[in-house]
C-alpha cells in the first residue's frame, strides 16, 4: 500500500480506503449495499489493517447511522489505527432543521457522529452536499469552530460542483479559516464528468479527490457481460436509478476494454478499474467497498502495481464521452492552456 497526502494537507491517507455504506444495513436502500454486523466488520477491518488501509469511510446517513455505530463498534481498541472520515446534511429527521448545513443541524449532526463512533473527535469531516439556502458563511465559519475545538482534524466537501467548492474555498481564504482539503466524489471509467472542472480545479487549488463507487455503481464487478442477464445477486435489481446512468452501448464498451487488458495482465475487471483511477491526477484515495472478505481482498489487490501507458491509453479511449458546452468549446480552442485535457 502507498500513501498519499490528503490534497493540500500532511495527513498521509491510503491509496486504497475502506468505505463502510455495507455497514448496518437497516432500511432497504442500503440493504442493497450489505448489512454487515459488527463481527463481520471487525474481520474486514483487520484485513484492511493487514494491507495497510488507514482510513475508513461513513456517513450519518449510512442505515440511519447505524454505520457509524457499528464501524465505532469494530474500531474499539483500534482507534489510534485509523482515521475515520465522516459525513452530514443528508435528512436525519423529520423536522425543518434536520437536514442541511446551517450551524444548528452541523453541530447536533457532528455531536450525534461522535456518539455513534464512540470518539471525541474525527479525522475528516465532509458535507455531504452543497446547501444552497446556508450562508456559505455560516458553513465555513462552523467548521472552521470545530477544527479549533479539536473535534474535527479535516474538512472536505462532496458531491460539490465546481462553483459551489471554489466559493467555499474563497470565503475560507478570506477569513483566515480552515479551508477543504479533500472533495469526495464520483468518478469511474464509466463516468468520468469529474475530469471536465472539478479536477483541474483541485490541481490548482490543492484539494485531493476520494473517489467514492469507483466500480461504476456496481456495473465494473466482472459480472456484467454483454448479451447476458444481471447476476441474481446484482444491486443493480432494485438501486439502478438511484445512482450514475450508463448506457448499455457505453458500459460494454468499456466492459470489452477491460477484458483485454485483464487477458494481457492476470488482473481482474475490478482491479483495473481501481488502478486506473489510482494513476489520475488528484486522486488521494479510492474508497473500496465489500460484502465479503473475498470481495474485499480482491479489491485491495488494485494497489502495488501500474496499468502501462498503453493499457491506460486504450482505457481511456474506451471510457471517453462527449463532453458537454462549455468544455467541448474549451477543448476545441483552449486545450493547450489548460493544465488537465479538458
Amino acid at each position: 500500500m502507498d500513501y498519499r497526502l490528503l490534497g493540500g494537507s500532511g495527513l498521509k491517507v491510503s491509496s486504497l480506503s475502506f468505505g463502510t455504506a455495507t455497514f448496518g444495513g437497516s432500511n432497504e436502500f442500503f440493504r442493497g449495499f450489505g448489512s454487515s454486523d459488527v463481527e463481520e466488520a471487525r474481520r474486514l477491518i483487520d484485513i484492511c489493517f493487514e494491507a495497510g488501509v488507514n482510513l475508513f469511510d461513513t456517513a450519518d446517513g449510512y442505515s440511519d447511522g447505524r454505520s457509524e455505530e457499528v464501524l465505532g463498534e469494530a474500531l474499539k481498541g483500534k482507534r489510534d489505527k485509523a482515521l475515520i472520515s465522516t459525513k452530514s446534511g443528508f435528512p436525519s429527521g423529520d423536522g425543518p432543521n434536520d437536514e442541511g448545513s446551517s450551524r444548528y443541524h452541523l453541530r447536533r449532526a457532528l455531536e450525534g457522529s461522535l456518539r455513534r463512533l464512540g470518539t471525541d473527535y474525527v479525522d475528516v469531516y465532509h458535507l455531504h452536499g452543497f446547501d444552497a439556502l446556508t450562508p456559505v458563511e455560516e458553513v465555513q465559519d462552523t467548521l472552521n469552530k470545530f477544527v479549533r475545538e479539536g473535534k474535527v482534524r479535516y474538512i472536505a466537501a462532496s458531491n460539490f460542483s465546481g462553483w459551489h467548492l471554489m466559493k467555499s474555498l474563497a470565503v475560507a481564504e478570506q477569513r483566515g479559516w480552515t479551508r477543504f482539503v479533500a472533495h469526495q466524489i464520483y468518478y469511474s471509467l464509466l463516468n468520468r464528468e469529474y475530469e471536465w472542472e472539478l479536477m483541474p480545479l483541485g490541481l490548482d487549488q490543492k484539494v485531493g479527490a476520494l473517489i467514492w463507487s469507483p466500480l461504476g455503481w456496481g456495473r465494473l464487478t466482472g459480472k456484467l457481460r454483454r448479451g447476458q442477464a444481471l447476476p441474481e445477486s446484482s444491486r443493480l435489481h432494485t438501486i439502478a436509478a438511484e445512482g450514475p446512468q450508463v448506457t448499455d452501448e457505453h458500459l460494454y464498451a468499456v466492459v470489452d476494454a477491460l477484458d483485454k487488458v485483464a487477458a494481457e495482465t492476470g488482473k481482474t475487471v475490478p482491479q483495473l478499474a481501481l488502478n486506473w483511477l489510482l494513476q489520475r491526477p488528484t486522486v488521494s484515495s479510492v474508497i473500496i467497498g465489500a460484502r465479503t472478505e473475498e470481495q474485499l481482498r480482491q479489491n485491495l489487490g488494485a494497489a502495488g502495481w501500474n496499468l502501462s501507458a498503453d493499457q491506460v491509453a486504450a482505457l481511456d479511449k474506451a471510457s471517453e464521452q462527449p463532453a458537454v458546452y462549455p468544455y467541448w468549446h474549451q477543448r476545441m480552442f483552449f486545450s493547450g492552456r489548460n493544465p488537465l485535457p479538458v
